[in-house]
């Protein structure tokens, strides 16, 4: 018998152990991305960007939803994750059936879930060409990113069918913690620096990443 188990329920020692997936050392995103100084516009948008956050956060806890809204969604755009051929999709469910890639093979489990925003460049063509996955999990402000890490990782991680790496994002909009996994013998991934959109070289920093991921060519 398959026991379904949803991956808000997941541990990190779950994931490891499901999904066979090995944390390697921190990374730098000097490593993987090009960070190329931001232009007037730019950084005033994003201090507007910020001050919004902070207006809305010492009010009140800010939820999921408002995360996505007054955070990612402007900051996606401003990097150009708006732009063709880059596909952005929301609440797209995953289902990763016992012995996916002869992973998910402990005990007859199947891991359902949905992952909050998906990108994805040449969506038109994700079997015949190379393309890159982006996917971002929000929290609300009082969560701690580090909750969402476990979710973030399997939904990434079910990425890794088709792509040989995916970048991934847990943020409660104001820490942003990105993750870079790999598909080599066995799965691995790397914990990014941390970034505050309330510092402002984290948050310089933070739109420098979004903007680098934007332009990766096609399976980086």
């Amino acid at each position: 018998m398959t026991l379904t188990v949803e991956a808000s329920s997941l541990s990190l020692n779950d994931v490891h152990r499901f999904l066979k997936l090995e944390k390697l050392s921190s990374g730098s995103f000097t490593d993987f991305l090009t960070l190329e100084p931001l232009s007037e516009f730019e950084q005033q948008d994003l201090l507007r960007i910020r001050s919004d956050f902070e207006r809305y956060l010492s009010a009140r806890k800010i939820s999921e939803g408002l995360v996505k809204f007054i955070t990612i969604a402007p900051l996606m755009r401003l990097a150009g994750f708006y732009d063709v051929p880059i596909r952005l999709t929301m609440e797209d469910s995953i289902a990763m059936p016992a012995a996916v890639n002869n992973a998910v093979e402990d005990e007859d489990r199947r891991i359902t879930g949905r992952m909050d925003i998906l990108a994805i460049n040449n969506p038109q063509s994700m079997i015949a060409s190379p393309f890159w996955v982006v996917v971002i999990e929000t929290k609300n402000s009082a969560v701690e990113v580090g909750e969402g890490l476990p979710q973030l990782l399997t939904y990434a991680f079910k990425s890794l069918d088709q792509l040989p790496s995916v970048w991934g994002l847990v943020t409660n909009g104001l820490r942003y913690q990105f993750v870079y996994l790999r598909d080599e013998q066995q799965p691995t991934y790397q914990l990014m620096p941390l970034l505050s959109l309330n510092e402002s070289p984290g948050a310089i920093e933070l739109l420098q990443v979004f903007k680098a991921i934007c332009k990766l060519p096609t399976f980086q």
